[in-house]
């Protein structure tokens, strides 16, 4: 009988332990990806008894809504390209300098770190709601600060040039937490015998931070500007809860890609067009991530 060595069993049941995750991975991720391009090939109604093949025919009715100019369609793909645009750099830039400050701190470092990363661990629909309050018209909070100083009352979420801003103050606020926590990791790494040289040889601070900081913290970057990008390319929660019905209003401002994927799914029952709809924004995601981690790549050679 064939005999192991101790080394060889240690990796044998490596790869049986990770076998089992990688199953799940396969089952949960992969396969249902796989699925949604098979049904967005069909009209699939899972009331009707009969799921007819259409080909291409949904991928075709995307393309014309998304050439139609006030079609819902093309204004969902228009506000999440605004929503990874804006929110991504916005909260970066913010996590950053927050990150560098605490990085400074002493005394209650952890009890800070704490105070940044509690909600990004609060319920989404609850940190929302919250916020729908303070954007209330008249007696919400916002505006009753407004008013103190003799400023005058905005309208927000009720407003199309101001409710997908006022979303994505709150969904930026959510998620400073967690790149908070990541930058300060890369920045514990970053050796302080760095630093001291630098200023040995009397290099300014911003010197320091550009010369030191930033390329030493581009692993951080890197896997920050991926996963921001990917989270706000499938925004849908926040929609869905500070809008009036979960509609993405007014006037469709504030509607995602995942918020049609939802309705066209679970309210039209339109399960063929809305598997197209996924499929197109598996794509867009793939290909942004590819982009990101080249682009990034060929920095840090830099």
């Amino acid at each position: 009988m064939f005999q192991l060595t101790l080394a060889r069993r240690k990796i044998v049941w490596a790869y049986v332990f990770l076998l089992v995750p990688l199953i799940f991975f396969l089952y949960i991720r992969i396969y249902p990806t796989l699925y949604a391009f098979q049904i967005s090939l069909y009209d699939w109604n899972p009331l009707a008894v009969d799921q007819p093949f259409v080909g291409l025919q949904n991928y075709q009715t995307l393309l014309d809504e998304l050439a139609k100019p006030k079609s819902v369609t093309r204004a969902a793909f228009v506000n999440t390209a605004h929503y990874v645009i804006l929110g991504t750099p916005l909260q970066l830039i913010f996590a950053l300098g927050i990150a560098l400050m605490l990085n400074e701190i002493r005394r209650l470092s952890a009890f800070y770190r704490v105070v940044f990363f509690m909600p990004f661990v609060t319920s989404t629909i609850a940190v929302s709601w919250v916020f729908r309050w303070l954007y209330q018209p008249q007696y919400g909070l916002v505006n009753v600060l407004l008013s103190l100083f003799s400023l005058p009352q905005q309208p927000f979420l009720k407003s199309p040039t101001q409710a997908l801003y006022s979303i994505l103050a709150m969904v930026i606020w959510q998620g400073l937490g967690f790149a908070v926590v990541i930058f300060l990791a890369g920045l514990k790494q970053i050796p302080r015998v760095y630093y001291e040289a630098a200023e040995v040889d009397g290099a300014s601070r911003w010197q320091t931070f550009r010369n030191i900081t930033l390329p030493l913290l581009n692993p951080s970057i890197v896997y920050l500007v991926v996963l921001q990008t990917i989270s706000f390319l499938r925004m849908f929660a926040p929609v869905l809860a500070m809008t009036n019905q979960g509609d993405g209003g007014p006037l469709n401002s504030t509607t995602t890609v995942v918020l049609r994927v939802y309705r066209e799914a679970f309210q039209r029952f339109n399960m063929g067009y809305s598997s197209a709809l996924t499929v197109a924004l598996f794509v867009i995601i793939l290909v942004i991530t590819v982009i990101q981690l080249r682009v990034t790549s060929r920095t840090v050679e830099l």
